[in-house]
């Protein structure tokens, strides 16, 4: 027994199992996860190590080529890149995809413990940290306040943060750019001349000061007593009369030659919130917690704090759960658009409110039963999952519409009983629609061999289709036979016609539908009797299809405005903080009043740079886009502050996404890698020369600067050896002096707080006055710095960065108005013409790197969907002929997927090239229901011929309604209206403009060739 068969002969079983599917499917959707993208851990290990007042060379060779040359034994490694930085190494690991990330970290953290005395004795230990796409902030807030800096931070710090800690679905609130409480000594450099005092000297006597160590335990009775002695400052008096050194029998305090303060940690960085200087607090989630969810509740907490704190003001920056709320709603409107578009499509040729009402039951039966399978299956409500839910909405209905078009011929042309039409309608066309949906599956079994990002994404969305459409198949052989038996009449009179609401209806459809079919089956006869000529005319418009292939530009992802825009600034290398931000402060006046579409801005100045980030308001509710903004901020900017160089951007494609797959920033990367850094910088500035000429180009940035402005203050290892001195003793003098040296800790309320000794005015001081500083050898005698060392002025550079150890330097440069392929071709074409030393290479990286690796795979992958498809029809017929005469659908799809490309200004992207890949299972569908009609007519005895001719007629309805069902259920999606349809637009463009041109070829198309390879073949042979 069939499963229409018991489907039909027992309703209540039927209607019961549907709904405890409908009703496990609610309760999942309500359980489901609502994110942008689904979770995603990167192969990707960061290994970070700091060895102070170490310059970028020494960092480079002591540190960061040690830990290259020790990770490199860890198997699974792909590839290593390091930046060496003053002071500071980072290295970060790639490893092969599928590879346990959390046991090659702890791997990696084996290997570097092993391996530690190969480091320098100063380095603080290796840090091994890993990296996914949770670690994102889910909101960023800014905080300011009419108060003291420290106050504010303390607040947040012991306070505002516990409170943001405690919503549900928090995991951790770090904060940016804070105000540290600091106990600092600035010593007056004169009076500790006059004194004789050696700087070495105040350090100690503070450390000596400020102990509190354990003295061992004592027996008392029956009880042994812990003793202390507790030397610990209590107050900042007690530092001050701290005694430093003796003359003649007098005490020199501290505070005779240093004043104390009790102020803050030196701002190496400056935030301003809306205008405001304030604090950044960035907030992440847990990994199993739902994004849209957090969000709301910490903007529910800001109202709340808001109000319990009026001093301070706290202003979300950015929230992405915001962004992923208007995109999930924009997505699930497309859903019902197209749900409700295909309703229509469906009344308009069932002309019946009882058969339109059995298919409207299918769609949002099987999407619930979809919704089911995810929970299940472990997958969030993202924009991967949503948009498979939107490509397959308008398939939901194409098993449910052939099975009941069946129905209905079967009632109206043979006269069956309802009853008896379900069953052996639904019985008479199960394999068809059965090899329909398995060549639709199959298409995605090739995305397992994506690798990356993009195939952990992807397959998301396989799942989704996948999933809808067996839980559609299911439906449309239980539910659809069942409810046709129910609901449906027996033929109707021509009196119940005239009698119908739906006359008007169903009279006019009726005409349109007997001319399209007069026409059609005239059309065919036609084309069954100039064979030759229709498939020179197929094959001439598929090669002139392909001719225009090259107009069509590539990219990596779409654009999508995902309301962000940000402007930078660049002063001169090393240029002081305060000068840097009083530029900032110049460049705030320009840009701010330009961008009136704003609901915050923040300004981040540290460095040599500063940036402003606008939050915008949702793109429904502004004129310009945010790449109209970046450029007319961009011509806004050029030349009006002198001395630096400024720009704008705007995100392009989806950010988060962008930063990984591509691992870069927003424009095209350039790598030049080489041996020598004087040689690389000359070959960058070369191209970055060549590259500004060309039309788009924007911005071109380097990862390399004059250098930073440095004294080389050389020890005379002789002379302080004769002297009793080590290399330590003097260096730690300067950095003392300069930098500034710990003595202990200030403990009050439970906190503790560094205390800093440096020089007054440390970094304003001439390098003359910081020679005559002086230091006492092992003998009692002062020696001043100057006689110990020599000093020369030069530049170095600020940071060095290696891939593969190699050493390289980079250029970023932006672009508008053109794609990523069309602008990195011409880029490549430049470079290859700037002449090279041996040695010396340029590479594109970043998102055109990851772009070619991509489509290579995706052109593997829709080569082994088209082969599986094959084997699946081959399978189905037991014949190598029938599904070749299938397969002939899928180049005319190239047709109409290039046209449209070409007329919408649709890139192919990575979303585009899934949307082909797809089409290779979904255009084979109307071949399917043509071929399996007309061998049915041959078995019962009709010639080839009429067999595929009579076929077409009966299928033709059928095929134009799961045709325009699934156009016109992508058609929301297609017109990319709203906050994040731009990124699944170009799929839904792809597969609408290939399903219509292989619909329109291939109804006449499949039964000339069909005619062609059965016409020497008798019915009894074919039988």
């Amino acid at each position: 027994m069939s499963l229409s068969d018991l489907s039909v002969k027992r309703p209540i079983f039927t209607t019961m199992v549907t709904l405890i599917v409908v009703v496990l499917g609610s309760v999942s959707l309500a359980r489901l996860k609502i994110d942008l993208f689904p979770s995603i851990e990167l192969p990707t290990v960061s290994i970070s190590t700091s060895y102070p007042g170490a310059s970028p060379e020494v960092m480079e060779t002591l540190v960061t080529q040690i830990i290259e040359e020790i990770i490199s034994t860890v198997p699974g490694v792909e590839e290593v890149t390091s930046q060496s930085s003053e002071g500071r190494s980072r290295v970060r690991v790639r490893f092969s995809w599928g590879t346990d990330i959390n046991a090659a970290a702890l791997e990696l953290q084996a290997t570097l413990e092993d391996e530690l005395n190969e480091l320098p004795d100063g380095i603080e230990r290796p840090r091994v940290s890993k990296f996914d796409v949770d670690s994102f902030p889910v909101v960023i807030l800014g905080v300011s306040g009419d108060i003291d800096p420290i106050e504010l931070t303390d607040i947040i710090n012991n306070e505002i943060r516990f409170r943001f800690s405690r919503v549900p679905g928090v995991a951790q609130v770090d904060l940016w750019g804070g105000f540290d409480r600091e106990i600092r000594v600035e010593i007056d450099r004169q009076r500790l001349q006059a004194l004789g005092i050696p700087l070495n000297q105040i350090l100690q006597a503070l450390r000596d000061s400020n102990l509190d160590r354990p003295s061992g335990t004592i027996q008392e009775g029956r009880y042994e007593i812990a003793l202390r002695a507790p030397a610990q400052f209590q107050n900042l008096d007690q530092i001050r009369n701290t005694v430093v050194d003796t003359r003649d029998g007098a005490t020199v305090t501290l505070e005779q030659v240093a004043l104390v303060k009790d102020t803050y940690e030196k701002e190496t960085r400056i935030v301003r919130v809306n205008g405001v200087q304030g604090i950044r607090v960035a907030i992440r989630k847990q990994d199993n917690a739902n994004t849209v969810e957090v969000s709301q509740a910490i903007l529910e907490e800001i109202e709340r704090t808001n109000k319990d704190y009026p001093l301070i003001n706290i202003v979300p920056v950015t929230n992405s759960g915001n962004f992923i709320e208007r995109s999930i709603e924009n997505v699930s409107r497309s859903v019902l658009y197209g749900g409700g578009l295909a309703i229509l499509v469906l009344l308009f040729f069932l002309r019946d409110w009882r058969s339109t009402l059995v298919i409207s039951l299918a769609i949002p039966i099987s999407i619930i039963a979809t919704f089911a399978l995810l929970y299940f299956g472990g997958f969030t409500l993202n924009m991967m999952s949503l948009g498979g839910l939107a490509l397959g909405v308008g398939m939901m209905v194409d098993s449910s519409i052939v099975v009941l078009e069946n129905i209905f011929r079967r009632r109206d042309e043979e006269g069956e009983q309802p009853r008896i039409a379900a069953a052996s309608g639904a019985r008479e066309v199960a394999t068809a629609i059965i090899a329909s949906t398995i060549t639709t599956l199959v298409i995605f079994l090739p995305l397992i061999f994506v690798p990356g990002v993009s195939g952990i994404l992807f397959r998301e969305l396989a799942y989704t289709v996948s999933f809808s459409l067996v839980c559609s198949l299911v439906v449309s052989l239980s539910l659809v036979p069942m409810l046709s038996a129910k609901l449906l009449r027996g033929k109707i009179s021509r009196e119940e016609k005239r009698n119908s609401p739906f006359r008007r209806l169903s009279e006019t459809s009726e005409r349109w539908f007997q001319a399209l079919e007069g026409g059609y089956k005239n059309m065919l006869n036609r084309a069954l009797r100039h064979r030759r000529w229709v498939l020179i005319g197929a094959g001439s418009t598929l090669l002139l299809s392909v001719l225009l292939a090259p107009m069509i530009s590539s990219e990596f992802l779409p654009p999508s405005d995902e309301g962000e825009v940000g402007v930078w600034m660049r002063a001169e290398n090393s240029t002081r903080l305060e000068i840097v931000n009083s530029l900032a402060q110049k460049l705030e006046e320009i840009a701010i009043p330009a961008v009136p579409e704003a609901i915050s801005h923040v300004t981040d100045v540290r460095g040599d740079g500063a940036g402003i980030t606008f939050n915008l308001v949702p793109a429904s509710q502004r004129d310009r886009s945010n790449e109209e903004i970046a450029e007319e901020l961009r011509d806004l900017l050029e030349g009006k502050i002198p001395g630096v160089r400024a720009g704008a951007w705007a995100p392009r494609g989806q950010n988060l996404l962008n930063r990984l797959l591509g691992g870069g920033g927003q424009g095209i990367e350039v790598e030049v890698r080489g041996p020598d850094i004087p040689t690389l910088e000359k070959l960058a500035l070369d191209a970055k020369a060549r590259i500004e000429q060309l039309e788009g180009v924007t911005d071109v940035d380097t990862s390399f600067d004059d250098g930073e402005p440095r004294q080389e203050i050389a020890i005379d290892r002789d002379k302080i050896a004769d002297l009793g001195l080590s290399a330590r003793d003097v260096s730690e003098v300067l950095q003392t002096a300069i930098a500034g040296s710990r003595a202990g800790n200030y403990q009050t309320e439970g906190n503790s707080y560094r205390i800093l000794v440096q020089m007054a005015d440390a970094e304003h001081l001439s390098i003359d006055e910081v020679l005559d500083l002086t230091l006492r050898t092992p003998s009692g005698e002062l020696v001043a710095l100057r006689n110990l060392v020599t000093n020369d002025f030069g530049r170095a550079p600020s940071r060095i960065e290696r891939r593969d150890q190699q050493r390289l330097v980079t250029l970023d440069a932006e672009f508008e108005k053109r794609a990523l392929g069309d602008v990195s071709a011409e880029i490549d074409a430049v470079l290859n013409e700037i002449p090279r030393p041996s040695g010396y290479v340029f590479r594109i990286t970043g998102s055109w790197e990851e772009q070619q690796k991509t489509f290579n795979q995706l052109i593997i992958a829709l080569g082994l969907a088209i082969m599986l498809v094959y084997m699946v029809l081959a399978c189905q017929y037991e014949s190598l002929r029938d599904p070749t005469i299938v397969m002939v659908a899928v180049p005319m799809a190239a047709i109409g997927v290039i046209l449209t490309l070409i007329l919408t200004g649709t890139t192919m992207n990575l979303q585009s090239g899934i949307g082909c890949i797809m089409l290779g299972g979904i255009v084979v569908n109307n071949a399917i229901l043509l071929v399996d009609q007309a061998s049915q007519l041959r078995l019962e005895g009709t010639g080839a011929r009429d067999a595929v001719a009579e076929a077409g007629r009966r299928r033709l309805r059928p095929i134009l309604m799961t045709t325009l069902t699934t156009v016109l259920g992508l058609l929301p999606l297609a017109l990319g209206i709203g906050e994040g349809a731009d990124a699944q637009a170009p799929l839904a463009r792809a597969v609408i403009g290939g399903l219509v041109g292989s619909t329109a070829i291939t109804l006449l198309l499949t039964p000339i060739v069909y005619s062609i390879v059965h016409s020497k073949r008798s019915s009894s042979d074919a039988q």
